[in-house]
């Protein structure tokens, strides 16, 4: 029975079957039947791209291995036309596009000089059709680029290489400045030729010294001579000490006075790359004393274009001017204006991507000679160790610097202040050891000075620092100001607590926002400010015509018929005649505006559909009554007395939809409520004034636009005409209205100044400093469209085209909610700073 079992049991497998299956299992997994996996191998144009375009961007990498790989393999496969062509055309556009880049695409250019110099060549040719075609248009921020380019390449031109097109260009520049010596075009050739001369001399190329020199003699006039109009672009205009952290210098005086000391000192220009000495010696061929050709034509146009967008003064700016470490480079030195050009042409240039303008920001110290700057996030304090004769220039604060230069120019910056905004937040993001300590430092300098800052400009910081708060759950060390809180609220330094938190709020809510308040600043947020819906007026019996209006409320609730409405209104009317009351339609217009604010409190988007069903009854209040259609805007922000921002968006929708005029909003904050002139210290009257000045000039804009159109019929031109001539009369009166009034502040001669002149001498002496700030500003917007139609006006009808169209930089953060309507919420929490 026993060997039965035995023999069943082997026939089944038994320990036998069990063992050969572990063993069939363990030799799977030791030995891979699988057959093995085609290996990926990247076209070579595509490696080629790659490689090119992540040229100098990882500090792990040594850039002469980078730019001679790439040279190699683009040489080497110089027949194959799709990675030629893919070259030339990337190496171009990365010119043009990443101005950090420049000179390591002229290096690899110059490697491939050395290997395969008819390649070099076509490069040159390109570059110069390029150059010739950006001449043709005005893009002068490219023919600087270019010419940065070639002046990189100098050491393989033949002759004077890039000096005859400098010195071609320099006589634009003289033609343009003797028929007119306000002329900005001039001002910015000169300022090319300036930023072009340093590459050219940081190049390989030798003995140039007599050319730049002698160039540097001729630029010495124009860059030197005093600007009238630099007066109203200086964003320090009321500092009259020695502090020179406060005395604004124009780029183009300061190139001119930095490249003279760099002559003196032989050239050394320490900041710019220099790929290129690195080359190794191939073939028996020495990259220093390489293969060279002549510069193709280059034709400047005998009548040059002046492009898109107005060329204006511009003014050296710096949020860390005065530390007792340098973290950036000092305005004696090239290198504040040689870094500061290739990082605004960055922040400008890739204005579409805010995320790659925030890594090139970070990664700058990549793009820059070694030793430039100290280790990234070096604490500030560490910096007084550094080594005498060791830069302790901070790569954050140099590349947060640049940012700042271009949120606070003036008169406008080249795009959207939102996106300067979004690129500061994006660094912090990125990297905030480094950024947030810099910010910190940069929002401590703007607030210090800020009541010698140019009005303009303040407000511009005020929307930055709420908006940027508002994206890192609102803290800052309000501690540190916390002395300033009992100043009176026309200092400046107040007025900016109090316009930055209610500011904040319409970001947030109330109840947040004094969370993170320390205990001195609890009391400028009140309860009302608390409330979700400020109460209705009329709800209260001692309110005059109370049932009235109450009964009002609810037939606008009930959508009931305007036959209705209007005998609760004709009976306020009556009510207000018996009592004596000149225009009795005030009353019944507060009455039913107050109702509609009411019903409209919950959002924006109620308060705009009741606006439209009342919007008949609206418009034809101001026909009747000019009183009345003010009215409107008294009722609307005495409804919102405790949250005003809300009030200037709403009063911004009416002007929308014109049951408001430009001049009835003008005059009812700088006329009917001027009083002494405390209303100028309010951030929402500043707010609403110049949202409603800027609709007014943009239409002025949209009308020459529509006139330059080229092939426009002449009887329609003849309709443009007209109507531009009508409304530009109109923006005068609109911009004489407000120049009157700010007049009688800043003198001290309106009525209420003029019977108490000796009861506050500091306040009303306070106030007139803001009379003179709110007059210098709408002075200069003034100018700049006088300035702007004229030269469009100017301007042959083929060149006045779309990219001509305003692009409402300075004051899109002043209209809807006081950053940007719609526009997106870079959220995220923590401390900053």
């Amino acid at each position: 029975m026993g060997e039965f079992d035995r023999r069943i049991a082997s026939h089944r497998g038994g320990h036998s079957y069990n063992n050969n299956r572990k063993r069939r299992f363990r030799e799977d997994d030791e030995f891979d039947r699988r057959p093995p996996r085609r290996q990926y191998q990247e076209p070579v144009h595509v490696k080629v791209r790659k490689q090119l375009l992540a040229i100098a961007e990882s500090p792990l990498k040594k850039i002469d291995e980078e730019v001679q790989e790439i040279a190699t393999i683009v040489a080497d496969n110089y027949e194959d036309e799709e990675i030629r062509g893919n070259f030339l055309e990337l190496a171009l556009q990365l010119v043009v596009e990443q101005a950090l880049k420049v000179p390591f695409v002229a290096a690899v250019v110059l490697a491939v000089n050395v290997k395969k110099p008819e390649l070099a060549y076509e490069v040159l040719v390109r570059s110069t059709t390029a150059l010739n075609k950006h001449f043709d248009v005005g893009a002068w921020r490219e023919v600087k680029l270019l010419l940065r380019f070639l002046g990189c390449l100098q050491a393989i031109l033949n002759d004077e290489g890039v000096f005859p097109v400098l010195e071609e260009l320099f006589s634009r520049a003289v033609d343009l400045q003797t028929a007119s010596s306000d002329d900005g075009l001039g001002l910015e050739i000169v300022k090319i030729i300036l930023l072009t001369i340093p590459y050219i001399m940081a190049s390989s190329a030798t003995g140039l010294e007599a050319f730049a020199s002698d160039l540097l003699d001729k630029t010495d006039i124009i860059a030197t001579a005093p600007r009238p109009l630099e007066a109203l672009v200086d964003p320090y205009p009321s500092s009259e000490d020695d502090d020179t952290s406060h005395q604004a210098q124009s780029i183009i005086s300061l190139l001119q006075r930095q490249l003279q000391i760099e002559a003196a000192q032989s050239w050394k220009l320490a900041c710019i790359p220099r790929p290129w000495r690195t080359l190794p010696i191939e073939g028996g061929v020495n990259p220093m004393v390489p293969t060279k050709h002549s510069l193709p034509p280059i034709i400047v146009p005998s009548s040059v274009s002046a492009g898109a967008r107005p060329q204006l003064p511009e003014m050296y700016f710096s949020v860390y001017a005065d530390q007792d470490v340098e973290t950036v480079p000092p305005t004696s030195n090239i290198a504040s204006s040689i870094l500061r050009d290739a990082l605004v042409d960055t922040i400008s240039i890739l204005d579409y991507n805010r995320n790659a303008t925030a890594k090139f920001l970070i990664d700058l110290d990549c793009y820059f000679a070694p030793e430039t700057f100290v280790k990234r996030a070096t604490p500030f304090d560490r910096l007084r160790e550094v080594d005498e004769g060791k830069s302790t220039w901070k790569p954050e604060d140099v590349a947060v610097d640049a940012v700042f230069s271009q949120l606070l120019q003036l008169p406008t910056p080249e795009h959207k202040l939102v996106y300067y905004h979004a690129v500061l937040t994006e660094s912090c993001k990125i990297a905030p050891a480094a950024i947030a300590p810099s910010l910190g430092r940069a929002i401590r300098f703007l607030y210090r000075n800020v009541d010698a800052m140019d009005l303009e400009l303040e407000y511009r910081f005020l929307d930055w620092f709420s908006h940027h708060l508002s994206n890192f759950g609102f803290t800052w060390k309000w501690t540190e100001w916390v002395d300033d809180v009992e100043l009176p609220l026309a200092n400046p330094k107040k007025a900016f607590i109090v316009g930055a938190l209610e500011k904040e709020i319409r970001l947030s809510f109330a109840q947040r926002i004094r969370g993170t308040l320390p205990e001195p600043y609890q009391a400028l947020i009140t309860e009302a400010k608390e409330k979700d819906t400020p109460d209705f007026k009329y709800n209260s019996d001692r309110t005059p015509y109370a049932p009235q209006a109450r009964e009002v409320l609810r037939l606008l609730r009930a959508k009931a018929s305007d036959s209705e409405i209007q005998v609760q209104l004709s009976s306020i009317e009556s009510e207000a005649s018996g009592l004596g009351i000149a225009e009795p339609l005030i009353p019944s217009t507060d009455a039913y505006m107050t109702a509609i604010c009411f019903i409209g409190s919950k959002s924006l988007s109620h308060v705009l559909s009741c606006i439209e069903r009342c919007k008949e009854r609206l418009l034809a209040l101001g026909p009747r009554s000019e009183a009345a259609r003010r009215q409107i805007i008294t009722s609307v922000m005495e409804y919102w007395s405790e949250k005003p921002g809300v009030g200037v968006n709403v009063v911004d929708k009416l002007l929308n939809y014109t049951i408001l005029t430009p001049l009835s909003v003008i005059n009812w904050a700088l006329t009917d409520n001027i009083g002494k002139g405390r209303v100028l210290t309010l951030a929402h009257i500043y707010e609403m004034v110049a949202s409603t000045m800027h609709k007014v000039t943009n239409r002025v804009r949209q009308i020459v636009i529509a006139r330059n159109q080229a092939e426009l019929p002449a009887e329609q031109k003849a309709i443009l005409d007209e109507t531009l001539e009508k409304e530009r009369s109109q923006m005068k009166e609109l911009f004489a209205t407000v120049e009157d009034s700010l007049t009688g502040v800043a003198s001290g001669v309106v009525d209420e100044m003029a019977e108490s002149r000796d009861q506050d001498t500091e306040g009303e002496a306070l106030l007139r400093i803001w009379g003179g700030k709110w007059l210098r500003v709408f002075r200069r917007k003034m100018a700049v469209e006088e300035s702007w139609i004229e030269g469009m006006l100017a301007k042959q009808p083929a060149e006045g085209g779309l990219l001509d169209a305003p692009d409402g930089g300075a004051d899109e953060t002043v209209e809807g909610n006081g950053i940007v309507e719609g526009q997106e919420n870079w959220g995220g929490d923590g401390d900053i700073l």
